[in-house]
């Protein structure tokens, strides 16, 4: 008995868009450095991180594994046209600088830089302090 074949469902073709205007946002954090492009609307369109750079434990904090990881978030979305972003950094960490100064490397617009750290005003309970 013959086995029925499998039709093959054609594949979509994938439109590029450009997305002129962007978002990137930073998370600087201490251990770790990410940049992610979005648009407007918030939909990802690539982005990188120190870790995914190629840096490994102590390295992955450093301002120039951020500076790398914001170059390579840049080279990731080169297809879609950006030509001005709005800067969202959120963390405290030593890549929060470098990141910037990378992406403005890459010669794309900056339009605004917000800081938007969260920070507790009160909030939880803190650790207790150590005693040496």
């Amino acid at each position: 008995m013959a086995t029925p074949k499998k039709q093959v469902k054609a594949k979509k073709k994938k439109i590029k868009r450009t997305v002129p205007k962007a978002r990137v946002c930073i998370y600087a954090g201490e251990n770790n450095t990410i940049v992610t492009f979005t648009d407007l609307e918030g939909d990802v369109l690539g982005g990188s991180s120190c870790g995914r750079s190629g840096f490994r434990g102590t390295r992955k904090s450093t301002p120039y594994a951020a500076k790398v990881a914001s170059e390579n978030a840049v080279e990731a979305v080169q297809g879609f046209g950006i030509q001005s972003v709005n800067v969202e950094i959120k963390g405290l960490g030593p890549g929060r600088e470098q990141a910037i100064r990378g992406i403005q490397g890459s010669g794309i617009d900056l339009d605004a830089i917000i800081d938007s750290t969260p920070i507790a005003h009160g909030g939880c309970r803190p650790k207790r302090r150590r005693r040496v």
